[in-house]
């Protein structure tokens, strides 16, 4: 069916070699930051011009496919199928990054209580050389979060304040956080928690406070290095309330 008595189409077996070799240097560039090989600016550009390899390996697989489709007597085209997927997939994760990046505000400061916003204290010591700092923008800050991400605001619980104060501090190590600090008396938990890819450190502090016959829960996440989190904080308090809903 797919002409496997003839020989290997040429482009389809390059098509997907180039696309094997763009997600490779894709993926270089964000541990290349991470062990300090590349700055982060030059990182970004071997990421886009791995981007860039990704389409033109697609597009070459195309022209494998066409070549080594059924009946034409070539093989290749599973192998052609893979370099179009692999070269898509290389081409829009940075893509779809940068189309975010340009639907939300350039912030990274994120907080379910912009009007008192949990304050760090234990992280301190640990972002000497951050390029952002901790102070809250205030109101410009606050709007802009508003606009961009109505739902993020507290959590409140039925629970006593103790309960669920142990569940957000299992819930925060549950999702691979480095807890720094855990202050049950003032209801404080602060963590780094680091991206994957990059390995970008953010901060996070958590506040646990009473409510009426209830507990509430407040947190704020801050980025250290770049103006814009593309979203990553806002998706990080929402990812931490969801699961501590179920645990609490």
């Amino acid at each position: 069916m797919f002409g496997r008595s003839g020989k290997y189409s040429t482009l389809a077996v390059l098509g997907c070699f180039l696309a094997l070799a763009a997600a490779m240097t894709g993926a270089a560039a964000g541990f290349f930051y991470r062990w300090d090989v590349l700055a982060l600016r030059d990182a970004f550009d071997l990421l886009r011009w791995a981007a860039y390899g990704g389409l033109g390996a697609g597009a070459v697989s195309v022209l494998g496919l066409i070549r080594s489709r059924p009946g034409s007597g070539r093989r290749g085209f599973v192998t052609a199928l893979a370099g179009v997927c692999i070269g898509a997939a290389v081409f829009w994760v940075p893509y779809d990054h940068q189309q975010t990046a340009r639907r939300v505000p350039a912030i990274h400061d994120i907080t379910t209580d912009p009007a008192d916003p949990p304050q760090f204290r234990a992280v301190l010591p640990l972002r000497p050389d951050s390029a952002n700092s901790l102070e809250y923008g205030g109101a410009g800050l606050a709007r802009q979060q508003r606009q961009a991400y109505p739902d993020i605001g507290p959590a409140v619980f039925d629970a006593p304040r103790d309960a669920v104060f142990s569940a957000a501090l299992a819930t925060a190590r549950e999702m691979g956080w480095t807890v720094v600090d855990s202050a049950a008396d003032d209801g404080r938990i602060e963590a780094v928690a680091t991206t994957f890819w990059f390995g970008f450190n953010d901060d996070v502090v958590i506040r646990v406070t009473e409510s009426g016959s209830g507990t509430r829960v407040d947190m704020r996440s801050v980025s250290r290095v770049g103006v814009s989190d593309v979203g990553t904080n806002a998706a990080r308090i929402r990812a931490f309330l969801a699961v501590l809903k179920e645990r609490a």
